[in-house]
């Protein structure tokens, strides 16, 4: 994988932002295609959400969904102003929305930080509105947190994996960490589009190992 090479756009503001509507036009499924469970909930007790934006939702979904502890994964949008997106609104730009997953997992099985390395080792989180060939706003490096615990992971982990960038002489990443106060709600996408590598096993994907690693669960203590 390449590491650079960023691409600069623009933002939509909200005032030129598409307007969107009050409800959805589209059904989405009601379970899991892989993992049977509900993608819209409930789920069990204690089940905690983190949302990513990698670029391309159809590769970076296809992790997660594999990870011990994962109850759930969707993709959507989020980060921008539009409700209740389409998918080609969200191609335009003028949506403001990174195309996002929503990872819900069961924290007693798989730590924030574990979901996050996987995040930081699969794609490119310096190239701004870009990853790899697709290039526009709605492909941005974002990390959506709702809990304290995700938000501390998502800046301890960004700063584990710039010193690994630095050392390789890579650029400073870009990654958008937010809360989902600040972020906004997660819209979830056309049913054609969830669980899609499930579907379509030789669809396009753009991600995978990109070489580098984010150590995580060190502790380092001075004297």
């Amino acid at each position: 994988m390449l590491f650079g090479n960023k691409y600069k756009s623009q933002m939509v503001t909200a005032e030129d932002a598409l307007p969107g509507r009050a409800q959805r036009i589209f059904e989405v499924p009601r379970d899991h295609a892989v993992l049977g469970t509900p993608l819209e909930g409930p789920w069990p007790e204690g089940t905690e959400v983190l949302y990513v934006a990698m670029g391309c939702y159809w590769g970076a979904e296809r992790m997660f969904w594999q990870l011990p502890g994962v109850v759930t994964t969707a993709v959507g949008f989020q980060g921008g102003f539009t409700e209740n997106p389409t998918y080609d609104e969200s191609t335009t730009g003028r949506t403001g929305h990174a195309e996002t997953v929503l990872i819900a997992y069961d924290p007693t099985l798989v730590s924030p930080e574990q979901l996050l390395k996987v995040f930081w080792e699969n794609h490119d989180p310096t190239q701004g509105f870009r990853q790899g060939n697709d290039r526009g706003t709605e492909y941005r490096s974002a990390i959506h947190t709702t809990t304290d615990v995700q938000l501390k992971a998502a800046e301890t982990t960004r700063d584990t994996f710039q010193r690994e960038l630095d050392r390789h002489g890579h650029g400073r990443i870009t990654t958008e960490i937010r809360p989902v106060s600040e972020a906004g709600p997660f819209w979830y996408a056309e049913e054609h589009h969830q669980q899609y590598l499930a579907k379509v096993p030789n669809g396009y994907c753009n991600h995978g190992p990109n070489g580098l690693t984010c150590q995580i669960g060190l502790v380092t203590t001075e004297d």
